[in-house]
């Protein structure tokens, strides 16, 4: 049941946020330029599918919840990917969004993914880590004292 939640809110919010919204934000019938450079944009694209697939399955699995902040992991997920970034999932979706602004070559498409960004980062410290904080105490600080929000450290 978890994984079928997990599955419609991906199809509901990080669906909207990477691609009905690009979308509706393209001139439209905007094909992208030509030539072979714009490519390189499916490389994020695919990565940051990959990134959030494997963090929403961590939640799922090992945290016995879902993306949703309506339905939170039940445990701390601090394994997979979770354990050189605080937001992967978050980084997955910047991810994707990257990579439509290469292969689109859309200044558009930059600023909204600077303002989701701006967004994602407003959600994780008023309202995420806060929440954390409190439901997990200790553990979750412990976490934040060796895991960085965003970028992995470089060892």
């Amino acid at each position: 049941m978890t994984l079928l939640k997990t599955l419609i809110f991906t199809l509901v919010v990080p669906a909207t946020v990477t691609i009905y919204l690009p979308y509706t934000l393209l001139p439209a019938r905007q094909m992208p330029p030509a030539g072979s450079v714009r490519y390189l944009g499916l490389l994020p694209v695919l990565l940051g599918v990959l990134i959030y697939c494997w963090c929403a399955w961590d939640f799922a699995i090992t945290g016995r919840g879902t993306p949703a902040p309506i339905d939170p992991p039940k445990e701390l997920v601090a394994r997979g990917l979770y354990r050189y970034v605080r937001n992967p999932m978050y980084v997955g979706v910047m991810s994707i969004l990257i990579g439509e602004v290469l292969f689109f070559a859309s200044r558009t498409l930059l600023w909204y993914a600077l303002a989701v960004f701006v967004g994602f980062n407003l959600f994780v410290m008023l309202y995420e880590e806060p929440t954390l904080r409190h439901k997990f105490g200790a553990a979750y600080e412990n976490y934040c004292a060796a895991v960085p929000r965003w970028l992995p450290r470089i060892r």
